[in-house]
């Protein structure tokens, strides 16, 4: 018989099929994700769930159904799931790390680039019809090239960000929890201290996780240290930035552009004062959303949820402590 498992939304088929062969699965179907209640009775006689970020796993959900051997996160971050909580009852929880950092990267640096040269103004403005002939001041932008960019925080993203910059000659600050002199020379990056990163960066790029020292760190204090011609580009996670304070500062001219991939929450509310705003750029949450990344991921997804079904270790385990003890059976 094969094990049951709950897939808590439509994944690309590279995955899919792969559960739809090993397994006994239920998928949900519907454009947006399981509302609580339903997800909390979708998994009572699950062994395996394959989870979005949207889906919030929590002592509660583990406790109700302690059968469960594995949850298989489509996604790097895990921010949705309560780790220790997990570890505790043995529970393992995968993710797909690796797989989109180019792609991010590739989209962050897309992001920088249609901020800095107004190119989603200037779709609208000829879709407008506004565009009547060249004009010496029209949609005037700011150089990339030779610019200072900013990274806050230096993992496999933020180091193929540095990449991109490279070739537009950039200067390269970073920030993170962890200093990286192995990378300093070879990569052409130096490390700066928050302030100092705030105070020199023409463009500053967000690809920190998320926990309680980084929630809210773009906050009121942040932006006030900020270039008033600096661009705010952020494709991590929406509550790294407080939004009331970015709100303040963008309309108040202390930066120039923010360009958002992640808001908070998600999707960004429709009375939220940013969509007002012609120097506040969001888009829906799809910087790893290309065909070939996402294809991956749901591979990566379904490898790790069948492998913990059937009580092998998981190829990508986020709390791989939980092999240091007896898993659940």
């Amino acid at each position: 018989m094969k094990p049951k498992v709950f897939v808590s939304r439509l994944i690309p088929d590279e995955g899919l099929n792969l559960v739809l062969d090993a397994c006994d699965a239920e998928v949900w179907q519907d454009e947006l994700p399981p509302p609580r209640e339903i997800l909390l009775e979708k998994i009572r006689d699950k062994v395996g769930l394959l989870s979005l970020l949207t889906d919030k796993i929590d002592a509660e959900l583990m406790d109700m159904n302690p059968q469960l051997r594995v949850v298989s996160n489509y996604a790097v971050g895990f921010d949705n799931v309560d780790i220790p909580a997990a570890t505790a009852r043995g529970l393992p929880i995968g993710n797909t790390p690796g797989v989109l950092t180019d792609t991010t990267a590739d989209f962050a640096f897309t992001l920088l680039m249609s901020a800095a040269r107004r190119v989603v103004e200037g779709a609208d403005y000829v879709r407008a019809g506004k565009w009547k002939t060249w004009g010496p001041k029209l949609l005037m932008g700011v150089d990339v090239h030779g610019a200072t960019l900013g990274l806050v925080g230096f993992g496999r993203i933020g180091q193929a960000m540095a990449k991109r910059a490279s070739g537009f000659d950039m200067r390269v600050l970073y920030y993170d929890q962890y200093r990286r002199a192995d990378l300093e020379q070879s990569m052409g990056v130096m490390y700066a201290d928050m302030d100092t990163l705030l105070r020199e960066s023409d463009f500053i790029s967000i690809h920190t996780d998320l926990n309680a020292t980084t929630r809210h760190m773009f906050n009121a204090d942040a932006f006030s240290k900020m270039k008033a011609s600096a661009i705010l580009v952020n494709t991590a996670r929406g509550p790294v930035i407080d939004h009331a304070a970015l709100y303040d500062a963008l309309s108040s001219g202390k930066i120039r552009v923010a360009a958002l991939d992640v808001t908070e929450p998600e999707p960004i509310p429709m009375d939220s004062p940013l969509r007002t705003l012609p120097n506040c750029l969001v888009v829906p949450h799809i910087a790893s959303a290309t065909i070939a990344t996402r294809g991956k991921m749901a591979e990566m997804a379904a490898k790790n949820l069948i492998a913990g079904v059937n009580g092998e270790r998981l190829p990508t385990p986020v709390n791989p402590e939980v092999y240091d003890k007896e898993m659940r059976k």
